[in-house]
């Protein structure tokens, strides 16, 4: 099959111009000695089922999936991973060889390997974790932190609702903390994870009290521009370990990569190094 020898990927969303995709999987391509390419794909929403439908037709192993196209993915291809299900979207997109679609999520994983990576012997079940935000990269969270055996899971958020829903959505060992109590609920935690946009270069610092927090809990921060953002900052200088952001990004994209070519990459300090530059 002469497709098989050109290896073909890339990203559905709407914009993708700012994506740094790109960079990493055409690293691993170079990297690995293959033939390809991963493309940015700029799909427009009333027109997704379509895009997908033309992957296995234009030669494409499968995608990534990016906003606004996460959730509605879910419904357009052939069989969704039961994690990506818990999570609510999809991330990835793999031409399974019958041409039918399976749409998975990588982003719990991602998170996961990323705390590995700087934290080696870390673990789910160390103490209470505390989760800040509600929105769908706080989903892979939880979702994440539960499977890997997390035992309690306070999440906060600014409207309360929205924390109570996903709470009673994904039960334990998840419950809602409210927003007012956030600082309190750092009292005996192990894991302290910001998922919302407060601290991200334009955006105000995250409003939050690190006194309560344990001097050896793990402070972590799904922003990455900047790299060391305000939270990450104040946690480094009461002397916390801490996990920026990048590393997620990064890990996220590895089991995307195997499921479309056959081999598990590694994140590099190249890579890293690469990625930093475009930041």
């Amino acid at each position: 099959m002469e497709h098989r020898n050109f290896a073909l990927a890339g990203l559905m969303g709407w914009p993708v111009a700012h994506s740094r995709s790109p960079d990493i999987h055409n690293h691993w391509m170079a990297e690995h000695g293959l033939r390809g390419a991963y493309v940015l794909l700029p799909v427009a929403p009333d027109t997704l089922g379509q895009a997908l439908r033309a992957l296995p037709v234009l030669g494409f192993a499968g995608c990534n999936l990016t906003i606004p196209h996460k959730v509605a993915a879910m419904a357009l291809v052939d069989r969704v991973d039961p994690v990506a299900r818990r999570i609510g979207a999809i991330n990835t997109v793999v031409v399974q060889p019958d041409g039918s679609l399976a749409g998975f999520n990588n982003d719990g994983f991602g998170y996961i390997e990323s705390l590995r990576d700087e934290v080696p012997g870390w673990r789910a079940d160390a103490g209470p974790v505390v989760v800040l935000g509600a929105g769908g990269a706080a989903r892979a969270v939880l979702v994440g932190l539960a499977e890997q055996g997390a035992r309690e899971i306070r999440l906060c958020n600014r409207s309360a609702d929205k924390a109570q829903a996903l709470a009673a959505e994904l039960g334990a060992p998840v419950r809602a903390v409210p927003w007012e109590q956030r600082h309190a609920a750092l009292a005996d935690a192990a894991l302290l994870v910001n998922t919302t946009s407060q601290g991200m270069h334009g955006q105000a610092p995250l409003d939050l009290a690190l006194d309560a927090l344990p001097p050896q809990a793990l402070v972590s921060d799904l922003v990455y521009v900047p790299l060391v953002t305000p939270l990450l900052a104040a946690a480094r200088a009461r002397g916390n370990p801490v996990v920026g952001g990048l590393g997620m990004l990064l890990h996220q994209a590895r089991p995307a990569f195997a499921a479309w070519f056959g081999t598990m990459p590694r994140v590099t300090p190249a890579l890293r190094a690469l990625v930093e530059r475009s930041l």
